[in-house]
């Protein structure tokens, strides 16, 4: 059984890119394309610590799933994974992976942007900047489900 045997999941722990890019070889995949959506030190010029993630994961996993069949379906893709972490991610860790694989790369990066973007856009799934001056700010990436669940509820949580 592979580590990520359903290919697009809500995962508490570390995401291994290593192990979710080595799935997505296969003999006709001419073009793979990963993206891994990495914590960085810093958002608008505050020092970031860390952020943390929480979602409605039912729901989550559910419109995630979604999204990579339609992306699979349109794009004709040899794979595709999406894999988005909950909870305390550190500096430099990936809180989201896409990986896609097509007989050409343009296909690739194409349903790869897709799947991020309709990731970001639609799954309720809220990040919490926590500041290095002990400050911490609540943003949305699922803009159309920002007032349908609030973080911090106790339906909000990886299960």
């Amino acid at each position: 059984m592979s580590l990520y045997e359903e290919h697009t999941m809500i995962v508490t722990d570390l995401i291994d890119i290593a192990a979710l890019l080595r799935e997505a070889h296969r003999p006709e995949a001419g073009g793979i394309v990963l993206f891994s959506g990495e914590v960085r030190n810093n958002h608008k010029g505050r020092a970031v610590q860390f952020l943390e993630y929480e979602a409605y994961v039912p729901l989550a996993t559910k419109m995630m799933k979604a999204i990579v069949d339609e992306a699979r379906q349109r794009w004709g893709l040899h794979f595709a994974a999406a894999v988005h972490r909950v909870g305390k991610v550190e500096i430099s860790e990936s809180a989201v992976a896409v990986v896609t694989a097509h007989g050409h790369r343009k296909e690739a990066y194409e349903a790869n942007q897709f799947i991020i973007d309709a990731i970001k856009r639609d799954v309720p799934i809220w990040k919490c900047e926590h500041y290095a001056d002990g400050s911490h700010e609540w943003g949305a990436n699922a803009e159309a489900m920002k007032t349908a669940y609030l973080p911090g509820n106790q339906h909000t949580t990886a299960q």
